[in-house]
């Protein structure tokens, strides 16, 4: 269990020992990550946990490229991200350390030409998320 002090508490969860070689990736749109793809999505999901929230990762090659946190919102975290990526967001695949209430990030991501994106899903608007990225 991991223990966190918050003023008022304390919250107490189970920590997060999902091994990445056995998560369950579930695709939802009409195109399946690529062996390749699915490898950096691994890698990114392992490094998106370890950021603040809304987290943001871009990742190519097994390479984080760009990221963003920490900020009011999710769209800002991917702006972020593309920005410190550059040239080289085109072909990282992107992953999100929680769902997207909207699909501005998907669309911002796949402008970017990020070409597939993790993320824990939950939100009662994923179908429109999942109609951005087709």
């Amino acid at each position: 269990m991991d223990y966190r002090r918050v003023p008022g508490g304390m919250l107490v969860q189970e920590a997060d020992t999902i091994n990445e070689e056995s998560l369950p990736m579930n695709p939802v749109t009409q195109r399946a990550p690529t062996p390749d793809e699915s490898e950096d999505l691994k890698f990114a999901w392992r490094a998106v946990k370890h950021i603040k929230s809304n987290a943001i990762v871009l990742v190519k090659d097994k390479t984080l490229l760009g990221m963003g946190a920490g900020q009011p919102n999710r769209v800002v975290s991917v702006f972020l991200s593309k920005e410190k990526a550059g040239p080289k967001a085109k072909g990282s695949v992107m992953a999100s350390d929680a769902m997207f209430p909207f699909p501005d990030s998907v669309e911002q991501a796949a402008e970017a030409g990020v070409t597939a994106i993790i993320q824990p899903g939950g939100s009662l608007r994923d179908e429109e998320s999942i109609k951005s990225s087709r």
